[in-house]
């Protein structure tokens, strides 16, 4: 584990978009966008984005917002399931949603996605090869890549145990033993179905996307084992409401949460932040968080204006330098600070990235997650 290097500097780069896209497949709902005579796209006066808490640069939309005209009515959720949850209770006012790799597929399989062309998105020649083609969309019919990143052990630096033994091993969230060192000073595990159990299978050695009864069954034992030395299940904002102010000692947590816990307690003088992060030495969960356009959008020509916006090198490290995940836009690179594309725990070298795997749907084995969630967060 490399610790995250160190610097205050915070660049907003602001950029138009250089061309949007001039059409797309035909939208199985009325667009309110319209073509003029000359075949340019007239855009819609509103679009709504629904997107992770603290996951834009908003002056990304604020630029989109005074560059073409369209209003954007922007909402946060706290997980991918909690944005499914809202798409299948009937919410159609969305338009440009961000959900993670495997709900990707879910969302694919639910009819809830529009498709897309990429030959309508010029930006799309931006993303880096090993991104395109993810085995959620493999053609890239449905989203395009937004950011991705990690899900390791986020640690407080002057926590003196960790001094003499530095987080290195998921055992530092599920072992009781070693969870007694600290408790006291707070842990917080990410209130995710799917990313909670996924660490703990990959500790136990198995394969996080398991439909094994047995193997799942562990899992949640280990986890109900080590639940009592919790105090937190926070995935949606742990990162200014624990870490920055010291409330945790420890977290779950995702890569670009705990930089950014990082850098908003550097200290000049020490030349130093407060949190470090590690990925575990057993393996962890790397993911993928997608833009995509709902099959209920009224505004289609202009969401997809917005995605490639979204794709612009300038606007994608803007993104970057502002959440500290990394992106996986190639021509972002130039544009981003060099202390975050330098920093190995947001761009991990390949021989960390050999020991990452992908969450991936369960299909209609999801009910034994539903299952094992139940029973970890029902237990007193």
């Amino acid at each position: 584990m490399k610790k995250l290097f160190l610097s205050v500097l915070l660049i907003l780069l602001l950029a138009a978009c250089g061309g949007g896209p001039g059409g797309g497949p035909a939208s199985d709902t009325e667009d309110s966008s319209s073509t003029d005579a000359n075949g340019e796209v007239q855009l819609a006066e509103q679009l709504s984005v629904y997107n992770w808490s603290d996951y834009i640069d908003e002056a990304m939309i604020t630029n989109y917002e005074e560059t073409y005209g369209v209003d954007v009515i922007y909402d946060t959720f706290a997980s991918n399931e909690d944005l499914l949850a809202k798409l299948q209770a009937g919410a159609e006012g969305y338009d440009v949603i961000f959900p993670s790799d495997y709900m990707v597929a879910i969302m694919i399989d639910l009819g809830l996605l529009s498709k897309i062309d990429t030959a309508d998105l010029p930006n799309f020649a931006n993303i880096d090869p090993q991104f395109v083609g993810a085995p959620f969309d493999p053609n890239n019919e449905y989203c395009v890549p937004y950011q991705w990143g990690t899900t390791g052990i986020g640690y407080r630096a002057d926590v003196e145990f960790f001094q003499e033994n530095p987080p290195d091993s998921w055992a530092y969230v599920f072992e009781p033993e070693m969870l007694a060192q600290y408790a006291d000073q707070g842990i917080n595990v990410l209130n995710d179905p799917r990313e909670l159990p996924g660490s703990a299978l990959i500790y136990l050695g198995y394969d996080p996307n398991t439909t094994n009864p047995d193997e799942l069954n562990e899992a949640r034992d280990l986890i109900l084992a080590a639940k009592p030395y919790w105090k937190t299940f926070n995935s949606e904002d742990y990162d200014n409401t624990l870490l920055i102010p010291g409330e945790v000692a420890l977290t779950q947590g995702w890569s670009g949460d705990v930089a950014n816990a990082y850098w908003n307690t550097y200290d000049d003088e020490a030349e130093d932040g407060n949190w470090y992060y590690s990925i575990p030495q057993e393996g962890a969960v790397k993911w993928l968080d997608n833009i995509c356009i709902t099959a209920s959008t009224e505004r289609y020509e202009t969401a997809l204006h917005f995605m490639n916006y979204m794709l612009e090198a300038e606007v994608a490290a803007a993104v970057t330098n502002f959440t500290y995940y990394a992106s996986p836009n190639e021509a972002a690179k130039e544009f981003i600070l060099p202390e975050i594309l330098e920093d190995e725990s947001i761009f991990p070298p390949q021989d960390v990235q050999d020991k990452l795997v992908w969450l991936t749907e369960v299909g209609e084995d999801a009910f034994l997650y539903d299952e094992l969630w139940t029973a970890v967060k029902s237990s007193q």
